[in-house]
């Protein structure tokens, strides 16, 4: 029988970052809540070194709060912090749409859309990960690396699942994406950064809403 994979020493906190930050957007851990390392470290099978790396990162992104010997607690977070997180993304997302817009070429274009032909009849883990991988080719496309260090921050830090928690969220992405997409083979640089920051407007509201029936709040 094979031995178990040992992660190497540099995935650790990683692991424990994507650990903590499922169990506060699960609703597992909640505002004011404080998070027990121990119990983390020994979940993972990590010590605890990794996992206090992992609340600095996360303290970082304001999902944290680190008191100076209290211990770690899970940040307060209000519906407009939520949002007001989703319309930075949004800008972000809407600069590199923009610059994408006058250089992506005809061949990224139609991988594009072959990526939305597929999230009509994928699964929603699938429809998550083709949801990424649309906005990651336009945002390459930007040819930016500013852009993408602060989108490759400010993606990771928000709450996943939307298209598990909501059924009517696959109908609205599909038409933003398309909106965008269209944007983009126009060569509207205009559009497409509008288009772009409205569909992360949209996003904010999901997340809300998706927290919400989680008992994010309660």
């Amino acid at each position: 029988m094979d031995l178990p994979r040992v992660a190497p020493p540099t995935s650790l906190k990683t692991a424990a970052v994507q650990e903590i930050r499922r169990r506060i957007f699960a609703g597992e851990l909640r505002p004011g809540d404080k998070i027990d390392q121990d119990e983390i470290a020994d979940s993972l099978g990590i010590s605890k070194l990794p996992v206090r790396e992992a609340l600095i990162a996360l303290e970082l992104e304001s999902i944290v709060d680190m008191p100076p010997r209290r211990g770690a607690f899970v940040a307060p977070m209000t519906r407009d912090d939520v949002r007001d997180h989703y319309w930075l993304l949004g800008v972000v997302s809407g600069l590199a749409a923009a610059r994408a817009a006058t250089r992506i070429p005809e061949s990224a274009l139609d991988a594009l859309g072959r990526i939305l032909d597929r999230m009509g009849t994928a699964s929603s883990r699938d429809r998550e990960t083709l949801n990424f991988e649309f906005h990651r080719m336009i945002n390459r496309a930007s040819g930016s690396r500013r852009l993408l260090t602060e989108l490759k921050v400010l993606g990771s830090a928000g709450p996943h699942g939307f298209y598990e928690t909501h059924d009517d969220w696959s109908e609205t992405a599909d038409r933003d994406h398309r909106e965008i997409l269209a944007a983009l083979r126009a060569r509207d640089v205009a559009t497409a950064r509008a288009v772009t920051e409205e569909h992360f407007l949209h996003g904010g509201d999901r997340a809300v809403h998706m927290l919400e029936s989680r008992g994010f709040w309660k």
